[in-house]
């Protein structure tokens, strides 16, 4: 029996789809510039091939037409998807009618085949060259910068979504340890990709990564090779962290003399790829880290974030506009303090709007939902949903200018007891259910008082 060389053959395989891909570019080269309707052609070339080789070859053909489209021609690329590319009414309406016929298996089976898009499968195809997958992420991307409220290319995204939650499975993703010696082509992602606090430069990140009380990992996709999702940094503190510009402005690692390390503080997590946006990396990825941790370091105690509240002043300030008034003349009044721009280094009005900001950051934090009931508050969303618990709300927190901006310099500690998260994490899923500290249920008690909720008209 002859031995198949199954690595050969798949280096051959590469390079005949690699060599016909660039013949293909060089071609289009000498003629006019690609348009969207050149694109369609191709996917529909692509759709009709039956080989593998080809199919590859063909997918690389069209992917490299569509990142030579500018945004119009893209936005119009889209718009045919949702178009051309959509289930066919006549095969659903066929399938449907042998479901209601037999309503067995196999009749069902046939029905959710032809309710499936033809798109789906266009981007499964597209998906196959080396890189795909990275490209389909970055084509989302620009959908989601194209797409507004139009209802059709909402549909496009909803088969995006729809494969994206598959293929970025939590089980596929590899959690690393990031640190000076990682290669620099990383590094250079993660200043780029930091979404909380800006990293200045390479000094400031070696700080971030090399100090004996500074800790990051990421977590990658095989899929997507070095380009990270998610990435998370630790600062090692012994006790919970109120300020984040402590954490920042550190030059050395300070922290170690203040007594044991036992508190290890999340401090910035950052998606990395826009086109991944709403995308669920699965629940518990906090408790990776949380168990990483654990096993270098036993002696940690504690695991909590020290998380930003990104639309808190958008928030407070439709509240206080709103007609109606839904706060109390007091409150209202307060709260005009806001306004002057040198608030924040006044002593008087920092002690005035102290009490209030923390009762109505609570609200907005444990009580403010949107439609679904899920908290308004996206950070909230996701570490409550991975079994955290809300502990603590800290006035100027943050005092940079973002986050004077954003939040009023308001921050927030999650809280993620190891024994607690799963629990937490399904009343949370099951009935939106908050578990908060007794402190901040007081706050929120306080804000009550405040907030009218059927104003008067």
């Amino acid at each position: 029996m002859a031995i198949v060389n199954v690595g050969f053959l798949q280096d051959l395989l590469h390079t005949i789809t690699q060599r016909d891909s660039r013949a293909m570019r060089r071609a289009r080269q000498r003629g006019l510039p690609d348009s969207a309707a050149d694109l369609i052609d191709a996917c529909r070339t692509l759709m009709d091939s039956d080989g593998e080789a080809s199919s590859i070859a063909l997918a690389q053909r069209a992917l490299d037409i569509y990142k030579s489209l500018a945004t119009d021609e893209k936005k119009a690329f889209f718009q045919s998807l949702a178009r051309d590319f959509s289930a066919d009414r006549v095969a659903i309406e066929q399938a449907y009618g042998a479901w209601q016929s037999h309503h067995d298996e196999a009749t069902l089976g046939q029905l959710f085949a032809a309710c499936e898009p033809a798109r789906q499968e266009l981007l499964r195809r597209l998906n196959l060259p080396a890189g795909g997958t990275l490209e389909l992420v970055r084509m989302r991307q620009t959908l989601l910068e194209v797409m507004g409220d139009d209802p059709e290319l909402r549909a496009v995204d909803a088969d995006f979504q729809h494969l994206f939650g598959s293929w970025f499975n939590r089980g596929f993703l590899v959690l690393r340890r990031i640190d000076w010696q990682t290669p620099a082509a990383i590094l250079e992602k993660i200043i780029a990709y930091e979404a909380v606090h800006a990293i200045s430069d390479w000094q400031d990140l070696r700080r971030r990564l090399d100090q004996r009380d500074r800790r990051c990992f990421a977590f990658f996709h095989p899929a997507t090779g070095d380009e990270p999702l998610i990435f998370v940094e630790v600062a090692l503190e012994p006790a919970i962290p109120e300020r984040v510009q402590a954490i920042l402005d550190e030059d050395t690692d300070g922290a170690a003399d203040d007594g044991p390390l036992t508190t290890a503080a999340f401090y910035g997590i950052s998606n990395c790829q826009r086109g991944l946006r709403g995308i669920s990396f699965g629940n518990f990825l906090i408790k990776q880290v949380v168990t990483e941790l654990s096993r270098e370091l036993p002696d940690l105690r504690q695991f909590v974030t020290l998380s930003p509240m990104p639309g808190f002043r958008r928030w407070l300030d439709e509240l206080r506009r709103a007609e109606p008034a839904r706060l109390d003349a007091e409150t209202l009044a307060t709260l005009d303090r806001l306004d002057d721009p040198d608030w924040v280094d006044d002593p008087s009005t920092q002690e005035t709007l102290a009490g209030p900001l923390r009762s109505l950051a609570a609200h907005y934090l444990g009580v403010a939902k949107r439609r679904g009931n899920t908290p308004l508050d996206p950070v909230a969303n996701f570490h409550l949903g991975n079994g955290a618990r809300l502990e603590r709300i800290n006035f100027l927190g943050d005092r940079s200018a973002k986050g004077l901006e954003t939040a009023a310099g308001m921050m927030v500690n999650y809280l993620y007891v190891p024994d607690e998260i799963e629990r937490n994490h399904e009343r949370f899923t099951a009935d939106g259910h908050i578990t908060q500290s007794s402190n901040v249920r007081d706050l929120s008690r306080r804000a009550r008082k405040m907030i009218q909720e059927n104003p008067a008209p």
